[in-house]
């Protein structure tokens, strides 16, 4: 049995009142507030950097999931270690050294993440995993909210789960694109521990309902 992590995303919220958007996910009950962090160069969109990450970290107890989408991440993961978050994650297409990258952040006292794209198969991560807090599989083409899940994607996740029993590790498996009431269980019979929701999330109209309900144990 294990319980399932919402994570919203703000990349969903309205720009003008992020603090408004921490507050609805503190009064939800969800435990990780997700951020996504682009630079209009590994993706076709731009949103915000370090800053608002410390302005967040002021407004919540929650845990920072700083997803950075961007080229050179090895340049600004120590500003978003030093803004206040608490696990920071980044793209193995965008870093040749992604295991000294990881062992920084671990350096840092952060939770070390790694994602890869809906082309990039699960096994390129196998030589780095007993380095890796968590994998985030993205189950759309990354950018842009509001997108629908590829669903071959899920696939990465049981193949995840596979090598993490098999060598005994301990690592969390997030799932971040087109995840809603209609997609979750599919996700989590897959094995996912970390939902990242946007959309989803922010256009419900009873967002503590919607953490329960995709956060309850399964088998």
């Amino acid at each position: 049995m294990k319980k399932t992590i919402i994570s919203p995303s703000v990349l969903a919220a309205d720009f003008a009142d992020f603090g408004g958007a921490i507050a609805q996910i503190d009064a939800s009950g969800a435990e990780w507030v997700h951020l996504d962090v682009m630079d209009g160069r590994f993706v076709p969109n731009i949103t915000f950097g370090p800053k608002l990450v410390g302005d967040i970290r002021k407004r919540t107890a929650a845990f920072l999931d700083v997803h950075l989408m961007i080229t050179e991440p090895g340049n600004f993961v120590e500003a978003f270690a030093k803004a206040g978050a608490d696990g920071i994650t980044f793209h193995l297409e965008a870093e040749v050294h992604s295991q000294r990258l990881l062992a920084a952040i671990r350096g840092m006292g952060k939770k070390a993440g790694i994602s890869i794209v809906p082309s990039t198969p699960a096994f390129m991560l196998e030589e780095l995993l007993p380095y890796t807090d968590l994998v985030l599989v993205m189950t759309v083409n990354p950018g842009f909210g509001g997108q629908t899940l590829i669903p071959e994607c899920l696939a990465k996740v049981q193949k995840l789960v596979e090598m993490r029993e098999k060598r005994g590790l301990d690592f969390l498996i997030s799932v971040d694109g087109g995840i809603h009431e209609g997609t979750a269980g599919a996700a989590k019979a897959a094995g996912t521990d970390v939902l990242v929701m946007g959309s989803a999330f922010f256009g419900h109209s009873d967002q503590a309902g919607l953490v329960r309900e995709l956060g309850s144990t399964i088998n």
